[in-house]
């Protein structure tokens, strides 16, 4: 098998792509990742994810090399990263008691042949309401600053959702394995 990169530094992914049971490695990407103009959440997230693993592939010459990225958008807009304490309460303000859709890009590309796969995931997180007490409380003591949307719902974000819709639960943490599996076993990786 040819060597497999993870072409991200989050933790989230590491423990995800661990699920599969494969031997990887993880880089650094480095990529801008502005939002090009009058580009969508959709087209951003596929973009990126493609650099990313590009970006990863001037290292490795003979990989599998995997890029994602996520956005958050409620209300048509795009949630990052909050980064802090007040953003991460603003977020979640924003959201309490509406859906949230979330597109993760999801790229496989092959540095030794150029094959490149690329998918983009929908997930829904419909919220509570929350008040205001709720909403500090969760981000005091789960600290989401640098989640998209503000939540980990791996921990005790899931206290915040009324409903979640999607095809792979995955996804909403940042790597849609589902989809994963498929792209590997088009470059003969099968799992199990």
């Amino acid at each position: 098998m040819q060597e497999l990169v993870l072409g991200s530094t989050s933790p989230f992914r590491r423990q995800l792509l661990e699920k599969l049971g494969l031997p990887f490695s993880s880089a650094a990407p480095d990529v801008d990742e502005t939002r090009g103009k009058d580009e969508t959440p959709e087209q951003l997230v596929v973009r990126l994810a493609e650099a990313k693993a590009r970006a990863v592939a001037a290292q490795h010459s003979d990989a599998l090399i995997i890029g994602s990225d996520q956005t958050a958008c409620v209300d048509g807009e795009v949630l990052g990263k909050p980064g802090s304490r007040n953003k991460a309460i603003e977020q979640l303000s924003a959201m309490s008691g509406k859906t949230v859709t979330f597109h993760t890009g999801l790229c496989l590309y092959n540095s030794k042949t150029g094959r490149t796969q690329l998918a983009r995931e929908p997930f829904l997180v419909h919220f509570r309401h929350l008040d205001s007490g709720q909403i500090t409380r969760y981000v005091d003591k789960e600290q989401p600053y640098n989640c998209a949307g503000s939540f980990k719902s791996e921990g005790l974000g899931i206290t915040l959702f009324r409903k979640l819709e999607g095809d792979d639960p995955n996804t909403l943490i940042g790597l849609p394995l589902i989809r994963l599996v498929d792209m590997l076993e088009q470059e003969g990786v099968i799992l199990p």
